[in-house]
């Protein structure tokens, strides 16, 4: 079985290429899914309002991923700190399902997640695919998908890892400013690799 780890930036296509993939075989597991599913554990959440106050809950007492993502976000320690707590959890999620489709005969499983590299999870994947786009064009999906302003998204693409710097560390780079079926065109090239290594 052969392990990917798909990453990119914000806007840089990773939700399509997965998509792509799955249609080709892979499993995916979105390792953000489950970083939401975490923050809905009692023991998690109890933790966490330890670590940064009753705010960060809703009316209902559940994690306010907003509020939360307003203290970590531009904060690298904060950030870290939620690290912390959350990270060891998803990794036994992400182990236990690996370990699944191992015992299930899958020859692709692809963990999904916008913050691999910075988070130190490429050493679970045996390669590392990074989406990547222009600047602009990734402006254009975020107005258009999110409804953020050219501003937010600036900010939220200067909070993150820069695309040169993933790039470095990949095994393999799609650039999805193509068509759909030319972005489909790539992808399939590169699965046809892959599955020649299994």
């Amino acid at each position: 079985m052969k392990t990917i780890g798909l990453t990119g930036g914000i806007g840089s296509g990773k939700s399509t290429v997965a998509g792509f993939l799955a249609e080709q075989g892979a499993v995916i597991v979105q390792l953000d899914k489950l970083g939401h599913e975490v923050l809905k554990q009692k023991d998690i959440r109890e933790r966490l309002v330890e670590e940064f106050g009753r705010d960060i809950l809703t009316a209902h007492g559940d994690i306010d991923r907003a509020k939360l993502g307003g203290i970590v976000f531009n904060n690298p320690e904060a950030l870290a700190r939620l690290n912390r707590i959350t990270h060891p959890v998803i990794d036994r999620m992400v182990n236990a399902r690996v370990d699944e489709c191992r015992r299930e005969g899958v020859e692709v499983v692809v963990l999904e997640a916008a913050a691999m590299v910075e988070a130190g999870r490429s050493s679970q994947v045996d390669e590392l695919w990074v989406t990547v786009a222009p600047a602009e064009v990734v402006l254009k999906r975020l107005a258009g998908r999110k409804g953020y302003s050219e501003e937010e998204s600036r900010a939220r693409i200067n909070s993150q890892m820069s695309g040169e710097e993933r790039i470095r560390r990949a095994d393999v780079v799609i650039d999805t400013d193509c068509t759909l079926d030319e972005l489909k065109a790539r992808v399939t090239t590169e699965w046809r690799k892959l599955l020649a290594k299994v």
